[in-house]
């Protein structure tokens, strides 16, 4: 199942007609923010799993 560009365009205008222009840059915003912070905190995890090996030798 893939998309073809006929699928893609039609979902875009879709989502231009629900959110209106305005609208899909801030969510973008939020979405990129979102992101960000969940490699960061996963990042962190590892991060600190690592220490811990660390501080044991």
């Amino acid at each position: 199942m893939r998309l073809g560009t006929t699928e893609i365009i039609l979902i875009l205008a879709v989502v231009l007609l629900l959110f209106g222009g305005k609208k899909i840059p801030e969510l973008m915003k939020g979405l990129g923010k979102g992101i960000k912070e969940f490699k960061d905190a996963s990042k962190g995890e590892d991060g600190a799993n690592n220490n811990a090996v660390e501080e044991k030798k």
